[in-house]
């Protein structure tokens, strides 16, 4: 039999949810690590006193018992395991594994007896079910009832609320009411929070981010009052996993974080961290409330009663001291700029992404913190509104994905150089430092997949080449231009005789360019000589009309927008607008339910308003005084309308009867000589303007001349 027993997918029960990890039976100790939390809990195999195999719900499992009276559960085994486990325990820790059954008559009467933490009730001996008093949190008492309520899980989807306890009256020779014992066996051991006697310090003041506000922290010894003006916090030692000191990217601040699960609560919010921010250069002399024998022998020479220094290590001496767990700080992680952290966004809000020796911690909204355990994956993705930035893609082995965005480019080559250290698995391996140089050495399967970004420009690139192909002629491309050609074609098409250039263009097909060129240009000339449509004016607006209401985004975005310049000092406008409207899309129903409501009332008192403004006659008016301007527009622009369309239909008449024996000129001929020719058009236009009017004058004193020799007696005929 080896050194060492290890079983994978091993549970453990907290607060009604099952959590899975691995246990390893060794010679020296006994360790679980959960794989949510990261937490371990090891027993010193000197310790152990009790071992008992048993079926539960999940097979089988183990119940060890300590001499401090401590009691851990784990299930999960199978059948075939009990043996070397039991081989296991004789020879290394000289304890017997005892099968133990439990009862499943479903009695609802017994005998509740308690020992350690457990309460057990049990029937005929055997034990039905056992709560665990540290999940208890208020006891009452009643007549010859006792009620328990338990602390809730937020992974549950159904919660144990309380158990109720019939304790039979007392006998007359019985000294102590038997509900009064019960209860106090229960607050012995359950966690039950209660303020009693006095703090080992206070700090007062300290600015706190998450939750927000200035609390005062009192240390208790076995657990921690936060103080505020609006809410108070009482957090167990119990439940900190870890602590964290991070300096800030400025050199002269500090971050101390606390992790905690079970979550500190307020309503419906949870917050898992307690994040406090303090100055480098805060100094305090603390002063603790107990005797230098009592704090030599609790804290065995890790505190003095008069400590003095700087504020944030006063606070993480005495956190350490108290929780017993060590501080972690960043490793030999260093950015390009030097420091010790990185500068992303996550989800609406920017922050500081600090790399650790195992894990990553982002701080401070939301904070995150992922241990190198449950990373499945990484990933270097393309920034989405600049190539300036990059995002930093994290997937956990539960499915989750976390994007970092907004990164410096310069901090692609660090952060690159300590993922592949810590050797965790890179989707892209790329080129490294702007993508410059030569393949990194290390390849990947996901090496020769396609750059996406890179597709879709390719694609809208030839959707714009398809439509001004569609608009020019099928077979023309931009080769074939070519300036000098150009003017032997103009002189080609442009003959003299325009009848005969366009027989030939009908009839001879074999010279398909060129009559595709000339059809193009002809078309063009036609388009440009079109006149514009006069643009719609726009509707005046009437200054005495009611305002518009504001929707709820609008409503919420003004009696937000100070918070958010505020918690992020120098921001741009337009970036105010991109993270209020990142924010209003993460705002829950609840939240928006508020404005929804305001905005209805708003449009509920313009709607009123605008129907007493029309009732009063002003709405009227002023649609009367700016439509009647309008329509004289609209007449004056007919009559020019007109006038043109007669100009038009004139100068069409005189081409007709001009005949086909004027040669044809061309635009391009018209542009070239138009400078040169200016003066004897004039002369031609004037003369032809003169022979017209001539001609009509003529025909109107012709058709005078037979009116007056027509006799009368003709016209009384025709009637």
């Amino acid at each position: 039999m080896g050194d060492t027993l290890e079983f994978s997918d091993i549970y453990q029960e907290f607060k009604g949810s099952w959590n899975d990890g691995r246990l390893r039976f060794g010679k020296q100790t006994v360790v679980y690590k959960s794989s949510k939390t990261g937490k371990v809990d090891s027993i010193p195999a000197g310790e152990l006193n009790l071992a008992q195999w048993r079926r539960v719900c999940l097979g089988h499992g183990i119940k060890l018992g300590t001499n401090s009276g401590h009691v851990y559960k784990y299930d999960g085994f199978r059948d075939t395991d009990m043996e070397k486990i039991a081989d296991f325990f004789k020879a290394n820790y000289k304890v017997e594994l005892t099968e133990k059954d439990m009862c499943v008559k479903g009695w609802n009467w017994g005998t509740a007896k308690f020992s350690g933490p457990l309460l057990s009730f049990e029937v005929n001996e055997s034990t039905a079910f056992e709560v665990p008093l540290s999940n208890v949190s208020q006891c009452a008492t009643g007549k010859n009832e006792v009620t328990l309520e338990f602390h809730q899980n937020d992974d549950t989807d159904v919660s144990l609320m309380e158990v109720r306890f019939y304790v039979p009256p007392a006998q007359a020779d019985e000294r102590q009411d038997p509900v009064e014992a019960f209860a106090e066996n229960v607050l012995s051991k359950a966690d039950v929070i209660q303020a009693t006697g006095d703090a080992v310090c206070i700090f007062k003041e300290l600015q706190c981010l998450t939750p927000r506000g200035r609390y005062d922290i009192r240390i208790y010894p076995t657990f921690l009052h936060l103080h505020g003006k609006t809410f108070d916090y009482k957090i167990p030692y119990t439940t900190v996993l870890r602590l964290f000191l991070l300096p800030h990217k400025d050199q002269r601040q500090m971050f101390f974080v606390i992790s905690l699960d079970p979550p500190i609560k307020q309503g419906q919010t949870r917050y898992h961290f307690l994040i406090l921010l303090f100055s480098k250069e805060e100094e305090l002399s603390l002063t603790l409330n107990m005797s230098e024998e009592d704090v030599e022998r609790r804290f065995e020479g890790k505190l003095s009663k008069n400590m003095s220094g700087s504020l944030y290590e006063m606070v993480s001496r005495v956190m350490k001291s108290l929780v017993n767990r060590k501080i972690t700080v960043p490793g030999n992680f260093q950015g390009h700029s030097g420091a010790q952290c990185i500068t992303c966004s996550y989800k609406a809000s920017s922050g500081l992404l600090y790399p650790l020796e195992r894990g990553f911690i982002y701080v401070h909204k939301p904070p995150v913190h992922l241990r190198f355990e449950e990373i499945s994956s990484v990933n270097f993705a393309r920034g989405t509104t600049t190539t300036r930035s990059f995002d930093f893609e994290i997937e956990t082995k539960q499915g989750n994905q976390y994007t970092f965005s907004s990164i410096e480019r310069e901090e692609y080559g660090k952060l690159f150089d300590f993922v592949n250290a810590k050797k965790l698995n890179i989707k892209n391996r790329g080129f490294k430092e702007g993508m410059k140089g030569k393949i990194d050495e290390y390849s990947d399967s996901d090496e020769d997949q396609h750059d996406a970004y890179l597709e879709r420009m390719k694609a809208e690139g030839k959707i714009r080449e398809e439509g001004n192909d569609s608009e020019e002629s099928d077979g023309e491309s931009d080769e074939s231009f070519n300036p000098g050609e150009e003017d032997d074609d103009i002189a080609e098409e442009y003959d003299s005789n325009a009848s005969a250039s366009d027989s030939s263009e009908d009839g001879d097909d074999s010279d398909g360019e060129n009559s595709k060129k000339k059809k193009a240009k002809k078309a063009k000339v036609v388009t440009e000589k079109k006149e514009r449509k006069p643009r719609k004016g726009k509707k005046p607006r009437d200054a005495g009309a009611p305002k518009r209401p504001m929707s709820a985004y609008m409503l919420w975005l003004n009696a937000s927008r100070e918070r958010i310049k505020s918690e992020n000092p120098g921001i741009s406008i337009t970036e105010i607008s991109k993270k209020a409207g990142e924010m209003w899309r993460q705002l829950g129903k609840d939240d928006k339910e508020e404005w929804d409501i305001k905005a209805g009332e708003a449009k509920k008192q313009y709607d009123k308003a605008k129907k007493e403004y029309k009732e009063s006659g002003a709405g009227a008016a002023a649609a009367a005084a700016a439509s009647s301007p309008k329509k004289e527009s609209k007449k004056s622009g007919g009559k020019k309308e007109e006038k043109k369309r007669k100009s038009a239909g004139g100068g069409d008449k005189e081409k007709e009867r001009g005949g086909g024996n004027d040669s044809f000129k061309s635009r391009e001929f018209i542009e070239t000589s138009e400078d040169s020719s200016s003066d004897t058009d004039r002369k031609s236009k004037s003369k032809s303007k003169s022979k017209t009017k001539a001609k009509k004058k003529k025909e109107s004193d012709e058709e005078e001349e037979e009116a007056m020799s027509t006799p009368a007696s003709s016209e009384e005929g025709s009637d």
